[in-house]
Order: C-alpha cells, then structure tokens, then sequence
C-alpha cells in the first residue's frame, strides 16, 4: 500500500467516493516526492540552443558532443571518446570537482553553472560565459544560469547572442507550462473573491452587506458541463450588482491610466517646501 494512503486511507476513501477526481489527484500528489532541479532534464530546445551557439562560436563538429549527466548518472564512469566535447548541464553543487575532473584529463567542456556564483567553479584556465539567464525546468524552478568552459581564450566575457537564443527557447517553454486556463466572465449580479482582489490592488474601495448578498458555488447554467465558481462566489442583489459595476469600471480605468512620475528635480522641490513648513 501506498505510504500516501497508509498516512490518510480515511481522507483519500471520503474524496474518492466523493467522485472529485481532481481532489483525490490533489491529495495523492501531497505525499510523491517533488523533483528538484537536478532530477530534471534540460529541455531539449534549450540543449539546442545552446549547442548551436557553441559550434558557431567555436567551430565545433556537434559530431563530437557528449552528455555524460542525466538523473542518477556517474559522469566519472562515462566514456569519453577521443577529441569528444562535453556540453551538459551538470549538478551545480559540485561544478568545481567537475571541471577539475575533465581539465585533469584533457577534456574540453561547456557546461550550465549557477549565475551569481559561476566563479566559484573557475580557475585561471576556464573562462565564465556570463549570461544569467533564467531556464524553467518540469518542476517549475526557474534558475538564472550561466556557463563554464576551456574552449575560450577570455578570462570572463558575456554572450548576448547565446542569451537571446535560450531565453527565446525558454519562453516558448514557459507558454507550454502554464497554458493559460479559460476565462470566465459572470454577470454583474456575481462576485467572486478573484474580482475583488483586482479592485483592491487598484485602490477601489467596495463592500457588500449580507442582506444584499448569498453564498453561491455553481449557476445553474455551469450544470450541464460541470463547471463551478472557482473557490465560490456570491449572488448579489441588484443594488449591490449596480455598485460591483461601478467599482469593476473605476479598476479598469485606473488599469488603464497612465502614471507620470515626478522628476529629480521635482522631488528635490517637494522637499524644499516641506522644509520651509518646518521653519
């Protein structure tokens, strides 16, 4: 039996003969063991990206690429063919015994690092690709990254181009995992907390009272497909249906406004007057 279901039969038998599939998916997914970064792989257009950039900047055959680092891989145990070039994105807690594994036998390699510390990794004979760019894995991780090498005569430099060619790959990775869910409008006689959330964050202040509202989880036109109010909704009165329209009209404009800010100079200005105040 499942450690999950031994923790919570009770819990995860009521869910189930509740027919919620989602919430019984929920529940399971508490007690699996999350994937960190390293038990995740590179995506594949992000390896494309950077392979390309490195046989255009130095000119090598992709013929002689390696990837020795994959979950639960040992990449001392790996072959490494004679004239190969490793290109892989190792785990970043032991980049440095990495490097000097390959350096001691003659190895060349570009590899992914971590942005902020990628000299930590370096020594006189590598050069650090700096680039900071951010690649989203499966899990959701979003790392700044940057790469190591001794296939480069600079010390440091930055790479604009190899910047632009994963960011564009990741971006198109991003659009995958969060596909964009549906959205919903509901008439003005409902409010969920979502909407009212929106107003407070462009400072439009609104309240309902309880008499002019009721706790309502699915219209009765969401019945034939199934569908429910996210996380509930009120049903309010006209009253209140004619005010929840006002404030959605006064968040759109204030969306929509254009803020100018105040200059140096207009500032130092403000402060001369509230300085005169004081005298």
């Amino acid at each position: 039996m499942p450690h999950y279901l031994q923790i919570g039969l009770d819990e995860a038998l009521a869910i189930e003969k509740q027919g919620d599939a989602q919430k019984y998916a929920d529940f399971v997914d508490k007690f699996k063991a999350k994937k960190t970064t390293d038990d995740c792989y590179t995506p594949e257009n992000i390896m494309e990206a950077v392979n390309g950039w490195v046989c255009d900047e130095y000119r090598v055959d992709p013929a002689r690429f390696v990837r020795p680092f994959w979950p639960g891989a040992d990449y001392e145990q790996a072959e490494y063919p004679e004239g190969c070039v490793v290109v892989d994105n190792p785990p970043f807690s032991i980049l440095s015994k990495i490097t000097r594994f390959y350096v001691s036998r003659g190895i060349q390699f570009f590899l992914f690092g971590p942005a902020l510390t990628i000299l930590s990794g370096s020594t006189a004979d590598m050069c650090c690709i700096c680039t900071g760019v951010s690649i989203t894995y499966q899990n959701g991780a979003q790392v700044p990254t940057s790469f190591i090498t001794n296939m480069d005569a600079a010390r440091m430099r930055t790479a604009p181009e190899l910047y632009r060619r994963i960011d564009a790959a990741n971006k198109e990775n991003e659009k995958a995992l969060h596909a964009e869910l549906p959205k919903y409008e509901y008439p003005d006689n409902v409010i969920t907390a979502a909407i009212a959330q929106r107003w407070c964050k462009y400072g439009v202040a609104w309240s309902v009272g309880r008499s002019d509202s009721m706790m309502v989880r699915q219209l009765d036109t969401q019945k034939a497909t199934g569908k429910t109010i996210f996380g509930g909704g009120l049903l309010l009165s006209n009253r209140a249906a004619a005010e929840r329209a006002a404030a959605e009209r006064a968040a759109a404009e204030r969306a929509a406004a254009h803020r100018w800010e105040l200059s140096g100079r207009e500032l130092r200005m403000v402060e001369s007057m509230e300085a005169y105040d004081a005298t």
